[in-house]
C-alpha cells in the first residue's frame, strides 16, 4: 500500500504538470462534477471497477484506489503494454466532488523509456552488500555482464527494490517493465461518470438521465462488456470519427505502429459506441477467408484456413502481410468475440494498374460505405491511394480513390502518415534498379513524442491530405510467414527482422 500512494504521488505530480494543457484532452479539459458529497459518490465508483472486473487495491480510510495491471489486448506479441488506474476522490466543495484517474502505463519494450535509464549513476541502494552477500554463497563466482543474476530480482537489490519487483504483473502474464509514465485520463472519468450517474439520480427518486450508450454492440452479440481496455486515448480521432464518416489513412508499409493505431482506433471507438469497420489493402479474394477467421474461435485451425492464403507468401513482401497485420488481424477478432461492433473489408484489386486499380478501390470502398451508413469507416493503405487532389508528379490526369471517393460521399477525410525515426520492413528497387529489394530499412521521421494523435489542418495540402496521424517512433514488422502455414511466430514460420542498414532510408510507399 505504501507503494501505491508513493506511487499516486509521483503520477498525481506528473498529471498536474500536464492539466495546464486542456487542448491535448479530446474532451478539451471538462472535467466531470458530480453534484454530491465524495461519500455519496465512493460507494459507486467501487462498484463500477467491480462490475468492469477490475480488480483493485483501496487506501484505507481513503477514497483512492489502485487497479492490476490489464493488458491490452491479451495474447499480442506486437502490443506489450500494460495499464493500471489510480483512482482518487477530490472534494470540490462540502457537496460537490470530481474523480481523478491516473492512467499508468508500462512497456516491454523501450518505447516510453527515458534518456537515461540504461545508464548506472550511482551506487545500489544497499551500497553494495546484498551483492557481496550473494557472491560469498557462491563461492566468490562472478555473475556473466548482462546475466540474469544483473537483471531484476538478482544481485544488488534492496528491500524497496523487491518491493517494486513484487508489485509487477507475475506469471504468465509477467512483464520486464523497461518503461513507465502516468496521464490523466479524462476520457476514463467521463465513463465512470456516465456509468454511475443514472444511479445515483434513482437512489433519490428522481428521473435518471439518459445513459450515454458505452459500447456498440454487434447485432449478433447477447452482452457486451463493461470495460475493454483500448490503451491510451488517440489524442483527436473522436473529433473525426462520425456514423457514414470515412478516415482514409496512407500508411508506411511494413511497421508495428500502424497496425497497432487501427487496432486501438476500433477498439476506443466501438467502446464509445460508434460501429467500426477497418478496410485493409489486401486482395478482395482473401474477404470471405478473414470474415470467417473474425468470426472464429482463433484456433489453430482456424489461424491454418486464414494464412493458407497465397497473399501471405508473395515473392515481394511490402509489408502489407505482416506479422503484425496478422496479430491485428487476432486483436480485431477479440474485440468481436467480447461483443463490439467490429467489422472488417478488404478491397485491393491487385491484377490491375493505374486509374483502371484506383477506380475499382474507389468503388470496392464505396460499396462498403454505402451497405454501412450508421458504421464509421477506417481505411488503410499505401500513401497515394487516400490523396484528395488531382494529379501525380508523372500523370498530371491521375485521380487518386481519395479523390474519387470524396466526390461521391460528404464526410471523407485523408490523413497521412507521421512518425519519428525508426526502422520498417520496405520493397525498394535495388541499386540497379532492376528488381525490388525486401527487408529491413530505416526510416527517417520526426520526433513528436510518444502519444498517438490525428492532427488535422485548417485546409487540405497540394496532396489532398487534409492532416496526420502520428503514430511515435516505428519499428519493423517481418512477413507474417516464410514457410508452412500457423499463427504468426511459431517456430516454423517466422521471419525475424534482419539488422537495419543504415545506408537506406524509407521513403517509397505505394
Amino acid at each position: 500500500m505504501r507503494l501505491m500512494l508513493n506511487m499516486g504521488w509521483m503520477v498525481l505530480l506528473l498529471a498536474v504538470g500536464c492539466a495546464a494543457r486542456p487542448v491535448d484532452w479530446d474532451l478539451m479539459g471538462r472535467e466531470a462534477i458530480y453534484d454530491r458529497p465524495l461519500e455519496e459518490i465512493w460507494p459507486s465508483v467501487r462498484q463500477y471497477f467491480v462490475d468492469a472486473k477490475l480488480t483493485f487495491r483501496e487506501a484505507p480510510g481513503s477514497p483512492v484506489l489502485q487497479t492490476e495491471w490489464k493488458e491490452e489486448f491479451g495474447g499480442s506479441k506486437v502490443s506489450g503494454y500494460w495499464h493500471c488506474y489510480l483512482v482518487l476522490g477530490k472534494r470540490e466543495t462540502p457537496t460537490k466532488s470530481k474523480l481523478w484517474i491516473i492512467r499508468v502505463t508500462r512497456s516491454a519494450n523501450k518505447t516510453l523509456s527515458a534518456p537515461g535509464k540504461e545508464l548506472e549513476w550511482g551506487v545500489s541502494r544497499n551500497m553494495g552488500l546484498d551483492l557481496q552477500n550473494r557472491l560469498e554463497d557462491l563461492g566468490g563466482i562472478q555473475p556473466a555482464p548482462g546475466g540474469p543474476e544483473t537483471l531484476e530480482g538478482g544481485f544488488a537489490l534492496s528491500v524497496e527494490d523487491d518491493e517494486d519487483r513484487f508489485s509487477m504483473p507475475r506469471g504468465e502474464n509477467a512483464i520486464v517493465a523497461e518503461s513507465a509514465h502516468g496521464t490523466r485520463d479524462l476520457t476514463m472519468e467521463w465513463r465512470v461518470f456516465h456509468a454511475i450517474a443514472p444511479r445515483l439520480a434513482a437512489k433519490d427518486g428522481a428521473t435518471p438521465p439518459t445513459a450515454v450508450q458505452q459500447v456498440a454492440k454487434a447485432p449478433e452479440a447477447k452482452s457486451a462488456p463493461v470495460f475493454t481496455e483500448c490503451g491510451a486515448p488517440i489524442l483527436g480521432l473522436k473529433a473525426q470519427a462520425k456514423a457514414g464518416g470515412v478516415l482514409l489513412l496512407g500508411e508506411l508499409h511494413g511497421t508495428q505502429q500502424v497496425p497497432r493505431f487501427i487496432a486501438q482506433a476500433a477498439c476506443q471507438l466501438t467502446a464509445g459506441g460508434l460501429p467500426v469497420s477497418v478496410g485493409l489493402e489486401l486482395p478482395v479474394d482473401n474477404q470471405m477467408r478473414i470474415t470467417t477467421f473474425l468470426q472464429s474461435q482463433g484456433r489453430e485451425e482456424d489461424w491454418l484456413k486464414l494464412m493458407e492464403a497465397p497473399f501471405w507468401r508473395s515473392p515481394y513482401p511490402d509489408g502489407r502481410g505482416s506479422e503484425a497485420v496478422a496479430n491485428m488481424l487476432e486483436q480485431l477478432r477479440q474485440l468481436r468475440a467480447q461483443g463490439l461492433d467490429v467489422a472488417v473489408f478488404v478491397y485491393d484489386h491487385p491484377k490491375l494498374t493505374g486509374q483502371p486499380r484506383e477506380q475499382a478501390l474507389a468503388a470496392t470502398v464505396l460499396k462498403e460505405v454505402e451497405a454501412g451508413p450508421t458504421r464509421f469507416h477506417l481505411v488503410v493503405s499505401g500513401n497515394i491511394h487516400p490523396r484528395t487532389a488531382k494529379g501525380l508528379p508523372w500523370d498530371k490526369q491521375y485521380q487518386p480513390m481519395g479523390r474519387l471517393l470524396s466526390e461521391r460521399l460528404k464526410h471523407v477525410v485523408a490523413l497521412d502518415v507521421a512518425y519519428d525515426s525508426g526502422s520498417a520492413w520496405i520493397c525498394a528497387p535495388d541499386a540497379q534498379g532492376r528488381k525490388l529489394d525486401c527487408g529491413v530499412k530505416e526510416a527517417k521521421g520526426k520526433d513528436n513524442g510518444d502519444r498517438f494523435f490525428v492532427h488535422v489542418w485548417d485546409s487540405p495540402n497540394k496532396d489532398g491530405y487534409h492532416g496526420v496521424f502520428y503514430v511515435g517512433p516505428v519499428t519493423a514488422s517481418a512477413p507474417a510467414i516464410s514457410k508452412g502455414l500457423g499463427r504468426p511466430g511459431a517456430d516454423d514460420n517466422s521471419v525475424f527482422p534482419r539488422a537495419p542498414d543504415a545506408d537506406v532510408v524509407a521513403s517509397s510507399r505505394r
